[in-house]
């Protein structure tokens, strides 16, 4: 059985071969777009079916990992409740291991984002 293997949108080149949905596909093409002040930066591909060339597949992911500033609100036993120092959003994360104890309230730290996923990687420094 062939070795299955994961790569990223970006990293795809036209004429790849993916698997989409347990459909095997050719990669047609891909863009990239630059993050905005809002947005994150996006990879789109277009696919094609390899062995029904009519399924037509298009899929947007995050592209690139955001690192963030956040401030910490509040906290639980295991939760952080963060507020974006850029658009003023609110999000709640998990306290990783290595700063259980070592946050409190009005604390800034660095956030990494990836589409829906949120961690909390450091604390900044006073």
């Amino acid at each position: 059985m062939p070795e299955k293997r994961s790569a990223e949108i970006k990293n795809l080149k036209p004429g790849s071969y993916v698997l989409i949905d347990d459909v095997p596909c050719v990669v047609e093409k891909v863009q990239k777009s630059k993050a905005g002040k809002h947005g994150a930066a996006k990879a789109r591909m277009m696919a094609r079916g390899v062995f029904d060339t009519s399924i037509k597949k298009i899929i947007v992911k995050p592209a690139i990992i955001e690192k963030k500033n956040a401030q910490v609100i509040s906290l639980t036993d295991d939760n952080a409740h963060l507020m974006d120092l850029v658009d003023y959003t609110t999000f709640e994360v998990k306290i990783p291991e290595e700063l259980k104890g070592q946050l409190t309230e009005g604390d800034e730290v660095t956030t990494w984002e990836y589409g829906t996923y949120r961690m909390i990687k450091s604390k900044k420094s006073s």
